[in-house]
């Protein structure tokens, strides 16, 4: 079908698992170390959260994740429902000094505009994703920055995550 999408993502960080599992395992955070692809975040019960994202294209997607399995710090699966459902499985593997993460999504489009438009867009909204995941990657490298920095003026030396793209001009 034309509204099912599968992306495998690969990423790789100086870092040990439980480093990385930690932080990904922690939804309600990724405004904060994610701000370019994950506007918000609100707790609707246990494992379970409300979420609006954005890639570089001009539309939002709201939808609800709920986490279905954790075995920290190996595996980390969700599930997805609102403007698109499916899966998604965090996958960390130890290589000595550096953690292989392997990010696999399955889903299909429930948001009427991506529905629709699959057939003819699909390149498109498969380069969305793959902006917003380079986006994790980088955000998620400063996070372990960060979260290693042992005072105050070495976080600081860390730059901000990025924003993302506006479509909109800001005022001045």
């Amino acid at each position: 079908m034309n509204d099912r999408y599968h992306f495998i993502t690969r990423w790789r960080f100086r870092a040990a698992p439980d480093e990385v599992f930690a932080i990904i395992s922690d939804p309600l955070d990724y405004p904060r170390w994610w701000p370019s692809v994950y506007l918000s975040m609100r707790e609707l019960g246990p494992k379970r959260v409300r979420v609006v994202t954005r890639g570089w294209l001009p539309y939002k997607l709201r939808w609800d994740a709920e986490t279905i399995e954790a075995q920290e710090p190996e595996r980390l699966v969700i599930r997805a429902a609102g403007d698109f459902e499916g899966t998604g499985v965090w996958s960390l593997a130890s290589d000595g000094d550096y953690t292989d993460v392997t990010f696999d999504w399955k889903i299909r489009a429930a948001k009427p505009l991506i529905r629709r438009l699959s057939f003819l867009l699909r390149p498109l909204f498969e380069a969305n994703h793959r902006w917003a995941m380079e986006q994790g990657r980088i955000s998620l490298e400063l996070e372990l920055a960060r979260s290693r920095a042992s005072t105050i003026g070495e976080m600081n030396t860390v730059p901000a995550a990025p924003r993302g793209m506006r479509w909109r001009r800001e005022p001045a």
